[in-house]
């Protein structure tokens, strides 16, 4: 049996939107934020990216996890992106000509030189970045914790997606909890015969060899899940011909002029993107003043 996210009903604003709306929408900010790089308008995006994550009102124990590990590497995914070159940064940070701000000892070997640098450029593109990684998370974190498992794959459906992405899509989204339920059904029943998951040591090989009484079980399960999932599927005749979908949505006039605003807001940013306008890191006077 297949299990969903902490999904709980919600009388609030975002979960009353119809799913299809979020999903557009989602993909409108994501447009937006894979053009703008001035932190000035990359800012407000990402600050009305986090009021709607707090209109979701999801309870900050479920989605905790979540947005501690999202935000760690994210943070070191800029971190790292910054000091072997900035890839996929604009033209400007790439061919840094911008003040220093603080620049390592110099090494020398030989007659090779190197030293580490932190220009006015390079710091406004880590936290553009950043902003741009982190605005992403926070529109789509909301998403299976508020969206009904039973509208995953009638939403993609009703989308225009073909009825085996739509499913397949449904399936992914229950992937992670139900091989977390799976996982923790494993270990307790370990434990109950003794085995001690907290004193496994050793090296990473004798780790792993250690921990085979978990993996192995949870790795079998989760291929007689997909097994009796084919069968049943098989059973149905899906694929091999049109498909009907349980549930029907409908778009409310408040999902019509967000859909409307998000569309045009997409096209907009996209005419700014193809203009060059706000496609370049912003550096702040006062950052150039302390460089300078």
């Amino acid at each position: 049996m297949l299990v969903t996210w902490k999904y709980r009903p919600r009388d609030t604003f975002i979960q009353r939107l119809d799913p299809r709306t979020r999903i557009i929408m989602l993909a409108c900010m994501v447009v937006a934020f894979t053009v703008f790089w001035d932190l000035r308008v990359v800012l407000p995006l990402a600050a009305l990216s986090f009021a709607l994550f707090g209109l979701a009102r999801i309870e900050w124990r479920d989605v905790k996890r979540a947005v501690l590990f999202i935000s760690a590497f994210a943070i070191i995914l800029v971190i790292v992106n910054a000091i072997l070159g900035a890839r996929g940064a604009p033209p400007s940070v790439r061919a840094d000509v911008s003040p220093v701000v603080w620049q390592s000892p110099e090494i020398v070997i030989g007659s090779w030189h190197w030293a580490f640098r932190i220009t006015a450029a390079r710091i406004m593109f880590m936290i553009s970045q950043l902003l741009r990684f982190l605005g992403m998370a926070f529109m789509a974190i909301p998403i299976p914790y508020t969206l009904d498992p039973e509208l995953y794959g009638a939403t993609f459906r009703q989308l225009g997606v073909p009825d085996k992405p739509s499913y397949s899509i449904d399936l992914a989204f229950r992937l992670v909890p139900t091989l977390a339920r799976d996982f923790g059904i494993t270990i307790d029943a370990q434990r109950a015969r003794g085995y001690e998951l907290d004193k496994v040591k050793g090296g990473l090989f004798e780790r792993i060899r250690r921990l085979a009484p978990i993996i192995v079980p949870v790795v079998i399960q989760s291929i007689v899940d997909g097994e009796e999932i084919i069968d049943a599927m098989e059973l149905r005749g899906f694929g091999v011909g049109k498909r009907t979908w349980t549930r029907h949505l409908h778009y409310r006039p408040v999902d019509y002029a967000i859909i409307a605003v998000g569309l045009v807001f997409a096209v907009v940013c996209t005419l700014m993107g193809l203009l060059q306008i706000a496609a370049d890191v912003w550096l702040p006077p006062l950052l150039l003043s302390l460089a300078g």
